[in-house]
């Protein structure tokens, strides 16, 4: 890892810890919600393994995780589309994208996920389209999104959903959605305690 990303993860680490320990105070709007660094290595060893080459993000926050993935990605020439709301964390991502030296690599698309998965749905240039995908996004929607991108992962392809085990308030939803991607006989899904817990689902057909 060269040492532009190195500095960029270890300044957004520290910032990640002094939120959760409320030695930094902010908004709720603006809290990073990141996934764990043994998420992030695990996520970046899978897409290495894969030589995965596009892969879809729903949920960018600052761009802890995107960077992770970004740094596997870009040695495949790969492009990641990463998708966000809030335009204040748009604006941190892009910047931290522009230390790590890696925004050639990402594709930001702002606004409402369920409603850009569904315009992305209908095109058919995304048809089987992503090796990985990353949901890292609201909890209440992740069935929703999980069917609208199913069809966009390639055969083979790796769906990974972040915060199944934490923060606990979270585990009966996401039991649920476990439990929904079980009924599919064509995926194999498992749960890692890995970071916050990580659902790992690969399209089989």
């Amino acid at each position: 890892m060269n040492d532009a990303i190195s500095k960029v993860l270890d300044k957004l680490e520290e910032q990640s810890k002094k939120e959760k320990s409320r030695e930094t105070q902010v908004s709720a709007e603006d809290r990073m919600l990141a996934i764990t660094k043994e998420t992030g290595e695990l996520i970046n060893m899978i897409l290495r393994v894969k030589k995965a080459k596009n892969m879809l993000e729903v949920g960018t926050s600052t761009g802890y995780s995107t960077i992770w993935c970004a740094e596997a990605i870009s040695e495949q020439s790969g492009k990641i589309i990463t998708i966000e709301k809030n335009p204040s964390k748009i604006k941190r991502a892009m910047t931290n994208f522009e230390r790590a030296g890696i925004s050639n690599t990402i594709s930001i698309k702002e606004g409402n996920a369920l409603e850009i998965l569904t315009q992305m749905k209908s095109q058919q240039e995304y048809f089987d389209f992503f090796d990985c995908v990353l949901i890292d996004a609201d909890k209440e929607n992740v069935i929703k999104y999980f069917d609208l991108i199913l069809s966009m992962v390639s055969i083979g392809g790796v769906i990974i959903t972040d915060n199944m085990l934490y923060p606990e308030k979270y585990r009966e939803c996401m039991a649920k959605y476990s439990e929904h991607i079980k009924k599919n006989s064509k995926l194999r899904t498992i749960t890692s305690p890995i970071g916050n817990g990580e659902e790992i689902t690969i399209r089989m057909d």
